[in-house]
């Protein structure tokens, strides 16, 4: 059993107090800026450029980031940073397209470049106090490597403006106006490519903007369950538990919440990993005393989805079934009025959904693809702040295994996506072992960390091989391992040929009915991740 976790020496001050609002211009990175900000122990907030102006007074921000993006200051209506922001009387930090518009609207003139930058380029700093004092030269002038993404460039400074640093292309790479405290960098110090990115970040939250970094893991989780604690009240929950790093961490929290309140349903499809379904009751039923009913389903899995080939109807079957499932459970239990999920930031942030804390009635959707309509119940979403880094961070501090809070991604319908056409409980059978010799090798290997996600694909043909001295007709498998910071592009990984050779031989001598094993070493793009 878990021990309960200590949280004493968290503060229980308001960990949301001291917040950064970041405003979207539609940039690449601008999910990156805000977890650069959370890492530096300030919670932030991503809100679209045109946010309205009372909710913008009412988030009462302790700093704005004004983030890039894609447009020109130049066009006939381009997106603007609301006037409001420049009387709130709090510092301002524009990052590329932020810098430009600032500029633009300050009194500055902003133009096309006749030579792009884009990627790697060195910035001197000038008389700055954001970049005072950083450089990565080891001698002489100092300078600092960054990476750059943009076509126009500011051409002249507001009044009020000093330079704080410039490039080869850009004379105004970086610009201040430190009695308003505005400032502007032509670069992304979000990004890995800026090695003193984070101590940019870092110096305007805590050093210009004055926040302390009360945004830890184990606050956090202090403040997450006195928010559950307060809503719920002596209330019911129900969770369904799927084993995957998300609903484990919201299982683990709630459970130090509010004890036996909560009630997990784990459907066990059969289109889970190699023993999952057992590893999934061991730790949260057998070591952790939650409450958990395993629900064996896979029959009715496999029945609806024979004959069935085309990967978006078995995408819809699996979903459909899962709730139909879930429902059936629910429906038997009583006095449940709360439903716990495991929604995260990034899904709030895409779905342009509101804020945490706002429990509503749940009638036709839900994060696992749509609850019938019978289905009333308040939500409860303790992760909805959170990002999947930070996830990972609260779910090590409550306890939960490393190897369950850092595996790779698995998509909801399981290893029904990973058979290619009908999904049979042989093949599955079949790609289950194969799929759990080569993580394991990754494992004793140290290559797991490594890559972003690694798996392996079932290949529904057969080809001729050879055991001793008999002749083989088996089928074949695919392993896929990819390396990725977005999940948006992909690079297949390089993994050593020794260990590639050592995995597809365990495999075949190992794994009864299969014959051949494969390496894909497509991109993303054009290939996607999975081979759906």
């Amino acid at each position: 059993m878990a021990e309960p976790l200590d949280l004493t020496s968290a503060t229980q001050a308001d960990i949301h107090a001291h917040r950064i609002l970041i405003l979207d211009f539609g940039g690449q990175y601008t999910q990156l800026i805000a977890r650069r900000v959370r890492e530096a122990g300030v919670y932030s907030e991503i809100h679209p450029w045109d946010m309205d102006e009372t909710a913008l007074r009412e988030f009462n921000p302790a700093g704005v980031v004004l983030s890039g993006g894609p447009e020109s200051v130049n066009l006939d209506n381009p997106p603007r940073v609301a006037p409001p922001v420049f009387e709130l009387g709090v510092p301002v930090l524009g990052i590329c397209y932020g810098m430009q518009a600032m500029a633009a609207q300050l009194g500055g003139n902003v133009a096309a470049s006749e030579h792009r930058e884009f990627g790697y380029a060195e910035i001197m700093p000038g008389d700055s106090e954001l970049l005072a004092g950083l450089s990565d030269a080891e001698s002489g002038a100092p300078f600092l490597k960054v990476w750059m993404s943009h076509g126009d460039r500011v051409e002249s400074l507001p009044e009020g403006f000093v330079i704080a640093g410039e490039s080869a292309n850009s004379p105004l790479a970086a610009m201040e106006d430190r009695q308003r405290k505005y400032y502007g960098v032509q670069f992304h110090p979000e990004v890995t490519h800026t090695p003193q990115g984070q101590v940019i970040i870092e110096r305007f939250v805590h050093d210009i903007c004055g926040c302390p970094g009360d945004w830890t893991p184990g606050n956090i989780v202090a403040d997450a369950i006195a928010a559950v604690r307060g809503n719920v009240g002596d209330g019911k929950v129900l969770l369904g538990l799927s084993g995957g790093v998300d609903s484990s961490v919201v299982a683990a929290l709630l459970h130090q919440a509010i004890g036996d309140q909560l009630t997990c349903v784990f459907v066990d499809h059969g289109l889970l990993r190699h023993h999952e379904g057992d590893q999934v009751m061991a730790t949260f039923a057998e070591h952790m005393n939650i409450n958990v009913i395993r629900v064996n389903a896979a029959d009715r899995f496999f029945a609806a989805l024979a004959g069935v080939e085309d990967p978006e109807e078995k995408r819809k079957i699996i979903g459909g079934l899962f709730i139909e499932v879930f429902d059936e459970e629910a429906q038997k239990l009583a006095g449940i009025e709360w439903l716990a999920q495991g929604t995260i930031y990034p899904d709030v942030i895409e779905s342009a959904g509101s804020k945490t804390g706002k429990a509503h009635v749940i009638k036709s959707h839900h994060n696992v693809g749509g609850l019938p309509e019978t289905m009333r119940m308040k939500l409860v979403e303790p992760l909805r702040e959170l990002f999947k880094d930070e996830v990972r961070k609260i779910g090590m501090k409550l306890g939960l295994p490393r190897e369950m809070v850092f595996r790779h991604p698995f998509p909801g319908p399981g290893l029904g996506v990973r058979v290619l056409g009908e999904v049979k409980p042989d093949y599955v059978e079949l790609l289950q072992l194969a799929d759990h010799i080569f993580i394991e090798e990754l494992r004793k290997n140290d290559l797991y960390d490594q890559t972003s996600q690694a798996f392996a694909v079932f290949l529904p043909v057969r080809s001729v091989g050879v055991m001793g001295d008999g002749r083989r007709y088996d089928y074949v498998v695919a392993l896929r391992a990819v390396e990725t910071i977005d999940f948006m592009t992909a690079r297949w990984a390089h993994l050593p040929y020794e260990f590639l050779e050592h995995v597809s031989l365990r495999i075949i001598n190992e794994v009864d009915g299969i014959s051949r094993v494969t390496y894909d070493i497509s991109g993303k793009p054009p290939a996607t991740i999975e081979w759906e």
